[in-house]
């Protein structure tokens, strides 16, 4: 429950009805249509507010306006004005293609309006004017007298007056598998919602009469739909690729500033030296890079598709992979989410099935057709079969205990079950084996503790009890239910899923710690933690969080794994306290109450089957219920990275390196190092080379720990390559220039050579921590590669060359670039576990306050 609605309602639960009715200015005889009217102009429509959708042309809009989308569409656009029209169009067709794929992969989260509008009621019964009626659900306010049934989903959260026989499902709410027993009375502490109803829940039995206090935002329900109405702000990824594009426009800018002002201070041709810039700053630009990552991250897509994971965002698979928290409800996820009779118990403590035997022919006879029923019947199976009903009493849930009449035959026997503390003081017996002894006060006591012990492990316990009936077949009284035989108590469990254990020891292998983050009781969420292989030597509960601050708070999720009894926006709290320490954190949710922390977390997780709301709030959606699929999701998530990581490591060595030996060579030089075409050559035929990329292998120990850009460890890899590159091509230079004395245009062929072999074969290096030889390259990274190599070289000895400015350097000069390629090629190996290296490492810096809720 939001903080808001506990503390709407608690201003109300110590109150008499008539003083309540008093406080919101309304009568315990329901409102008159007037008073109703004018409540509506004054509270509003009991609705949720529309959720914030982005049109498609505002999507693209801040797509485009990435920095690196900026340079490149700049770049494009300056390609094709100075002529290269072919090599401008490709990068702006590359941009836009990489942006029409973005933004349809994430259009779909625009239904989350809709589907919020089909999981609420669409009428409601309400008192006006002394005469129930049926009004459109968006009619109702607070103060109006509502009437709920069995089966209706509960309109409005309301504080209960009357109720017969009332239990609701809250279990998308709140987490709570078992339904929820209402009831008129006094709770007994701010965690005690058994005299609230709560818009979005769903009543299961009995009837209820209840007054509306809160509607529309202000609902729990509300509160936790609220999150889909706010802005998405950028994740993980998105966040770093923009911190990439900023620092390559800066590198750009930079660079190409100083190389045009340098020129024209020399007194070089002014416009020779702005096509130069302009083919520098496209030299230095990634261009494929936005083509690489969506590529690679839809491939990623497809590959999680056939794990049974659906990718609604695409960047979300980075996410992903670079999550190292995950937070999780219990319900559905680590456990079943259907109740099981774990153990049927004897008065003296030992495995009875006579009690399980018992309460499913009571279920069977004449139960409410509950969750507890059903574990009954499923738990004791056939135990009913032949017994007919001769009488009953129903469930009270004032009394919380109800009996049948079983018959078989000549036997008959009086059934009663129910709560453990309102059974056991009816009984004045036993069942001990085959004979019954009395109960004396020593009995009693170990009958009591036995239910608390059993409520330590976590299960919910039914009693039972049982007499001969003599007589004729009539309806029970209460009466009746004297002088009764206790036969044992009925344990009811949530039990882990068999896969839960083996799942979390997974993540935990991958670097990944686990939280659970439950709106169920605190002690059944700590069995739960043993149960799967947690340490919750300690479990936070909502009250326990409600009196942190945020600062407070984010010192306490460090060291606590498990949650008991959170509200909606205290998930949230958490996320964000764990975001603050640095964590890249995911929920996995598939209620209502998880809306708002799967909108906060970097990478939200719902599953097939669960609420729209959830649904609608995650990123990606799990068509298994399992945190295997997690599991798995995860090692591609990481595979995905590890590739697109690949291409920014060689764009930010070779291009690095190779724009900066241009930029001194072409201030040093009494000549152009390179022409702008021949410069636009080199890199979209570098370029090609990595368009396999996306296609690679990628070994075990580069998915086996979370992976995050790392800005620090990409400036030092391209610190330590790039030079590397430039003082080969330095070399080059001199050997042109003092050893072969070579003409301008030998120069430049002979450089575009040495470039394009050095650029292109380091790609089998760099893309692998090992060595080349030992993780080797996927065939596609390999022909696209060779291919590109192939085209280099033989380009300037064809006819074609001679349109590029190339002309055929003689033998020897060719023999000395093979001999620097290879001296080159093996520094490269030599100085790639230097430049990979972690230096300082990635500080667990604080995200932004926003997240992605802005």
């Amino acid at each position: 429950m939001s903080s808001n609605t506990t503390s709407s309602l608690n201003r109300f639960w110590n109150l008499p009805q008539a003083t309540i009715c008093g406080s919101l200015g309304c009568g315990l005889n329901g409102l008159s249509q007037t008073d109703a009217e004018q409540r509506l102009q004054r509270y509003g429509r009991n609705a949720d507010m529309p959720s914030h959708v982005v049109g498609p042309l505002r999507a693209v809009l801040r797509r485009l306006l990435e920095p690196l989308s900026l340079i490149l569409l700049v770049a494009g656009i300056i390609s094709m004005g100075t002529g290269d029209v072919i090599g401008g169009a490709i990068i702006v067709m590359i941009l836009a293609l990489s942006i029409g794929l973005d933004t349809v992969q994430e259009g779909h989260a625009v239904r989350a309006a809709e589907e919020l509008r089909r999981s609420v009621a669409l009428k409601a019964e309400v008192l006006r004017d002394g005469t129930y009626r049926e009004i459109d659900v968006e009619e109702v306010v607070p103060g109006d007298i509502m009437r709920v049934r069995a089966g209706d989903i509960i309109p409005a959260d309301a504080l209960v007056i009357e109720s017969k026989a009332f239990t609701a499902g809250e279990a998308a709410l709140t987490g709570e598998p078992y339904p929820v027993t209402k009831q008129t009375g006094v709770p007994t502490d701010e965690s005690d919602t058994s005299t609230a109803l709560f818009r979005g829940s769903v009543a299961q039995t009995g009837e209820a009469v209840a007054l509306v206090v809160n509607t529309g935002p202000n609902t729990m329900f509300g509160a936790a739909a609220s999150a889909l109405a706010e802005v998405q702000g950028r994740t993980a990824f998105e966040r770093d690729l923009h911190e990439f594009g900023l620092v390559i426009a800066r590198l750009t800018l930079a660079l190409v500033l100083i190389v045009l002002a340098v020129r024209v201070v020399f007194g070089r041709d002014v416009l020779d030296s702005l096509l130069f810039s302009v083919a520098l700053a496209v030299g230095l630009t990634p261009e494929l890079l936005p083509m690489i990552t969506t590529v690679t991250l839809s491939r990623g897509a497809l590959r999680m598709a056939k794990r049974n994971v659906i990718v609604k965002r695409l960047a979300a698979i980075h996410d992903l992979g670079a999550m190292s928290v995950l937070c999780t409800d219990q319900t559905g996820t680590l456990t079943s989410a259907e109740i099981t009779l774990a153990r049927s118990v004897g008065p003296d403590g030992s495995e009875a099935p006579r009690a399980a035997e018992l309460g499913a022919i009571a279920a069977a006879l004449g139960g409410d057709r509950g969750s507890l029923d059903a574990a009954l019947i499923a738990g004791a199976d056939h135990a009913a079969s032949g017994w007919s009903l001769g009488g009953q009493q129903a469930f009270d849930f004032s009394r919380r205990l109800g009996s049948v009449l079983a018959m078989r035959g000549q036997d008959q026997i009086l059934i009663v079950k129910g709560a453990p503390e309102a059974v056991i003081p009816l009984c004045t017996q036993q069942r001990q084996g085959g004979t019954v002894a009395p109960i004396d006060d020593e009995g009693g006591a170990a009958i009591s503790a036995r239910v608390h012990a059993l409520a330590q492990e976590g299960l919910r316990t039914v009693a039972i009890a049982s007499r001969p009936w003599s007589g004729a077949p009539r309806e029970i009284e209460t009466d009746d239910e004297q002088e009764l035989i206790f036969e044992g108590l009925c344990a009811f469990a949530d039990p882990p899923k068999p896969t839960a254990a083996a799942a979390i020891a997974q993540l935990a292998r991958a670097g990944i710690t686990l939280k659970i983050l439950s709106g169920d009781d605190p002690v059944v969420v700590k069995r739960l933690a043993g149960l799967v292989g947690l340490k919750a030597d300690r479990v936070l509960s909502g009250s326990d969080i409600a009196e942190l601050s945020d600062d407070a708070l984010a010192v306490q999720v460090r060291s606590t794994d498990a949650f008991g009894r959170l509200a909606p926006d205290q998930k949230s709290r958490i996320v964000k306290a764990l975001q603050a320490s640095g964590e890249v954190v995911g929920f996995l949710g598939d209620g209502i109450n998880d809306a708002p922390a799967l909108k906060v977390a970097d990478i939200g997780l719902s599953v097939d089957g669960a609420t729209g709301v959830a649904q609608s709030a995650a990123d990606m959606i799990l068509l298994a219920s399992d945190l295997e699929v997690v599991a798995d999701g995860v090692e591609e998530g990481r595979r995905t990275f590890a590739n697109i990581l690949k291409y920014v490591r060689m764009g930010a060595s070779s291009n690095f390196g190779n724009m900066l030996s241009m930029a001194v060579a072409s201030i040093m030089l009494p000549f152009l190092p390179m022409l702008p075409t021949q410069i636009l050559l080199n890199n979209l035929l570098y370029d090609l080379s990595e368009l396999g990329i996306p296609f690679d292998r990628v070994s075990p120990q580069a998915t086996a720990r979370p992976q995050r850009w790392d800005m620090k460890r990409l400036l030092r890899f391209a610190a330590i390559m790039g030079p590397l590159s430039s003082v080969f091509d330095f070399l080059t230079f001199g050997a042109l220039l003092y050893l072969f004395q070579a003409t301008p245009d030998e120069f430049r062929t002979a450089w575009f050579l040495e470039s394009m072999a050095t650029q292109i074969l380091v790609i089998f290096i760099i893309r692998t921590n090992g060595r080349p030889w030992s993780n080797r390259a996927d065939p596609m990274l390999t022909a696209s590669s060779l291919i590109a190599l192939v085209v280099a070289l033989v380009v300037p000895f064809t006819p074609a060359g001679a349109w590029f400015g190339f002309v055929t350097p003689p033998v020897p000069l060719l023999m000395a670039i093979m001999a620097l390629v290879a001296a080159y090629l093996l520094c490269a190996e030599w100085l790639k576990s230097f430049a990979i290296q972690a230096g300082p490492g990635r500080s667990h810096r604080p995200h932004p306050a926003h997240h992605r809720a802005a």
